[in-house]
């Protein structure tokens, strides 16, 4: 096996890549916008057009590597309601629609509670269950068009294999379907009456299956080569370093939302109203972990912007002490309901100093994300923003641990996610061996400490 196709569909973007199994790198991909459709009947992703790219570009990439397996790796909070026939029972919604807040008050009265699910109770369609309900109760007739609930890698993988499955991964990210202590499904599952509809829930790192005859012929790929079952997009950051790593360390994976994860860190209460929940890993295990939009938050900040900062820009930034503070997205993340503010007249700044500001802003959200969920050790960032050293040196310089960035993947998952159908494939996750720079600028750790205090002070 030399080279593995992953189909990575982020909420902004689709891809498919080609990880070559014997060097451990990624070695080309396609990408094309993730569109949602305004409807009828709402809001929902474009799987006719996301389907014609995958077929497309699996051709394109098999004809100039030879493709030897196939995996997927997705979003989360999204849900795919399947017929009889394998087509679509009803459109997949987008979770960002606000429609499951109309019977917000309903959903409440019958969801499990936190201790069941590790999962927080989310606005707009961010908790499946929610969007599910919703659902439903607008669509009178499509209880009975529902033959069965996958889970959204899982759907990919159906399109591929004809297999119906959910996946724990996904499943435990904040759906309220999934018990992760138990490994079961929630309760709430029966109070939908959805539970005899459900997908069988398998584990990412063990579920394969092959590629039909139909897709192969449409592709050029071979029938029968292996299509793993599917992985959330975060979760494939997470896996290398699971088999890779010891001890206790995080992993913070970045794109629009950034996810950070605990391995054998401090045992802390999660709470639901700071965003930390109980995501399930690869193997099927509870990983405490934490979430905020910044990848999103970043775009609303910078617009159009320049994303660079001069020395200059740096300077002044530190010196002023010149802050953005929490929440420029307030639905989700540690500090979900605060508005959000700049310690200066935001009409002042350059593109550069305010590239400074997010950035700083950025990593320290994330490090109060770290510490909610009692991250020890090394941090390792996956994705865009490990590409940022103004992030990295201030996540560092707030935590007082080595902060890395990931050589993994160009993608942030596509390693990950190659991984789960490739035992030879070589993983170049090695622990970081540079000591933590904590020290090296007080104006980084001066900066840190007045962000939090002036946090703090909003707060109250």
């Amino acid at each position: 096996m030399r080279h593995v196709a992953v189909i990575d569909i982020g909420k902004t973007n689709a891809k498919v890549g080609v990880v070559d199994a014997v060097e451990g790198v990624e070695i080309d991909i396609a990408t094309q916008p993730n569109v949602v459709l305004a409807g009828p009947p709402y809001p929902h992703f474009d799987l006719e057009r996301l389907w014609s790219f995958v077929v497309d570009a699996l051709a394109k990439h098999n004809g100039n590597y030879g493709i030897d397996a196939i995996s997927i790796a997705t979003h989360g909070a999204s849900i795919a309601l399947l017929d009889r026939e394998g087509n679509l029972a009803a459109p997949m919604l987008d979770y960002e629609f606000a429609g499951p807040d109309e019977l917000s008050s309903d959903y409440e009265a019958i969801r499990p509670d936190f201790q069941e699910t590790g999962s927080p109770r989310l606005a707009l369609g961010l908790n499946a269950g929610a969007q599910i309900y919703w659902q439903l109760h607008r669509d009178t007739g499509l209880m009975g068009r529902i033959a069965s609930v996958v889970t959204y890698p899982q759907y990919w993988s159906f399109k591929l294999t004809g297999m119906r499955h959910t996946e724990m991964t996904s499943l435990g990210a904040h759906t309220d379907l999934w018990n992760p202590r138990q490994r079961c499904f929630s309760s709430l599952v029966h109070r939908l009456g959805i539970a005899n509809k459900m997908a069988p829930a398998r584990i990412a790192a063990k579920c394969t299956h092959g590629l039909n005859s139909e897709i192969a012929a449409l592709t050029g790929l071979r029938a029968g080569i292996p299509v793993a079952s599917g992985i959330h997009d975060s979760n494939a950051s997470l896996y290398p370093y699971l088999l890779a790593l010891k001890g206790a360390f995080s992993v913070v994976s970045t794109g629009t939302w950034v996810i950070s994860f605990a391995v054998g860190g401090q045992k802390k209460d999660l709470s639901p109203e700071r965003d930390t929940l109980l995501n399930v890993n690869a193997f099927g295990d509870p990983v405490p972990s934490a979430r905020f939009m910044g990848g999103r938050e970043f775009d609303l900040v910078m617009g159009d912007g320049v994303r660079q900062a001069s020395e200059k820009d740096v300077s002044r930034v530190l010196a002023e002490q010149i802050q953005l503070y929490p929440a420029v997205d307030p639905l989700s993340g540690p500090f979900q309901g605060a508005r959000a503010g700049w310690s200066v007249d935001e009409s002042t700044l350059s593109d550069g100093e305010r590239f400074a500001a997010a950035s700083f802003y950025l990593a320290l959200v994330t490090r109060q994300c770290l510490d909610l969920i009692g991250a020890e050790g090394p941090t390792i960032v996956e994705g865009p923003f490990a590409r940022n050293n103004l992030f990295m040196k201030m996540l560092e310089v707030a935590t007082a641990r080595v902060a890395a960035g990931s050589k993994v993947s160009t993608t942030g998952t596509g390693l990950g996610a190659a991984l789960l159908v490739s035992n030879t494939l070589k993983n170049p996750v090695e622990p970081p061996d540079k000591p933590a720079d904590c020290n090296a600028d007080p104006s980084y750790q001066a900066y840190a400490r007045s962000w939090c205090h002036q946090v703090a002070m909003r707060q109250a």
